[in-house]
């Protein structure tokens, strides 16, 4: 009888904070997706090199060549630029120097040299 009355009491001390703030009448958040607007800002590789570190930006151009390891080349009507693209920011897509991509990323504003790490690849068709 002891044994289950420790028992009792532990459980009301584990179980009773988390269940304290529990409404079984409150709205749930909504899922995520739905329509976005066409809000997005797009820069070119040249407004993207005279920006600050970590700046997030969204570029539209060709991948043109690896340059080794996950740094590409990419090109849009202004310039060029060297990106880091990570192998799950493909998200499995195949993309050719042909194909028009949008990048999403940062900024990585070094001493000498501007790059952008790329956080994901969309294939525009």
């Amino acid at each position: 009888m002891k044994k289950f009355t420790i028992m009792t009491a532990l459980c009301a001390l584990v179980c009773g904070p988390a269940l304290a703030d529990f409404q079984p009448n409150k709205p749930q958040a909504p899922m995520g997706g739905g329509f976005v607007g066409g809000n997005e800002t797009i820069s070119t590789v040249k407004q993207a090199k005279e920006m600050r570190d970590d700046v997030p930006v969204i570029l539209q151009g060709k991948i043109l060549q690896r340059m080794g390891g996950d740094k590409y080349l990419f090109e849009d009507a202004t310039d060029s630029v060297t990106v880091e693209i990570d192998d799950e920011d493909w998200r499995g897509q195949t993309v050719t120097p042909n194909d028009t991509v949008k990048l999403y990323g940062e900024v990585d504003a070094g001493m000498f040299k501007t790059e952008i790490d790329v956080d994901y690849v969309e294939k525009i068709k």
